[in-house]
């Protein structure tokens, strides 16, 4: 969402050009591992993120882990994500569930929920053994009608009832917030649980930089600090007019920090 101003592989220069220290992005896959490792070692950059294969992201697609009778698909794609994962250090992947029709039946809701713990349960499986966490993220209905994860204690009861100590929640305060609110008393509620493996942030309601629109970030990054968070915030915003122009946010907080 950020640096679009460059080609991709241009975008670690200016990440680092501004400041950042770590990136995350969706995929990883249109390019050679060995070439995003030479980008992330050329700039000092440490890489914490990104998602497993989604299936067809083009037509539509955001996510396979909750569908049955996608099993083989999940598993050969958490494994090449897991290659990819290990040839750039990255330590965390964000494995998405999918999209679910408005109509389905608690039957069929059932069906998609047990299909996600096993492969959750799968994936965290095969993670553990290369030292990566696996994430899941609540979304928003608003941003992505039908994904099936939308709330955090619906993620938590997940994460619980998986029982796997790599597998954590992907606590975006942009889709919380939409959802739900509450986000001092989220924070305290689960970050101290350990469960939460990742932090992201956006400006609500129009997903601009984290200082816009109804969130108070100062407040928050507070809060996240008062609770003794070691993770990592990840910046997933779309900037108003130029990534580099709109980090006043970060500079300002950069400041207060020092």
């Amino acid at each position: 969402m950020m640096y679009t101003e460059h080609d991709f592989p241009d975008r670690f220069a200016a990440a680092s050009a501004d400041g950042f220290t770590a990136v995350e992005y969706l995929f990883p896959y249109a390019y050679d591992s060995g070439e995003l490792r030479h980008r992330l070692d050329d700039h000092g950059l440490r890489h914490v993120l990104f998602n497993a294969p989604p299936g067809a992201w083009e037509s539509g697609e955001r996510g396979i882990a909750a569908l049955p009778g996608r099993e083989a698909e999940l598993r050969s794609g958490v494994a090449r994500a897991l290659d990819y994962a290990a040839a750039l250090d990255c330590p965390r992947l964000h494995v998405m569930a999918g999209l679910v029709p408005p109509d389905a039946t608690p039957k069929e809701r059932a069906e998609h929920r047990d299909t996600y713990l096993a492969n959750l349960e799968w994936a965290a499986q095969r993670a553990a053994a290369v030292a990566v966490d696996v994430l899941i993220e609540p979304i928003n209905g608003r941003d992505m009608p039908g994904y099936f994860l939308s709330g955090q204690s619906q993620a938590h009861a997940v994460v619980r009832d998986v029982g796997a100590p790599n597998l954590k929640v992907q606590l975006d305060l942009y889709h919380c917030q939409i959802v739900e609110g509450d986000l001092t008393m989220t924070l305290r509620r689960d970050l101290p649980t350990g469960r939460v493996g990742h932090l992201q942030i956006a400006g609500v309601p129009d997903r601009h930089e984290p200082d816009s629109g109804e969130l108070d970030v100062r407040h928050l990054f507070g809060v996240i600090d008062d609770l003794g968070f070691d993770g990592w915030i990840g910046c997933e915003y779309i900037p108003r007019a130029g990534t580099s122009e709109g980090l006043g946010w970060l500079n300002d907080y950069r400041g207060e920090d020092a």
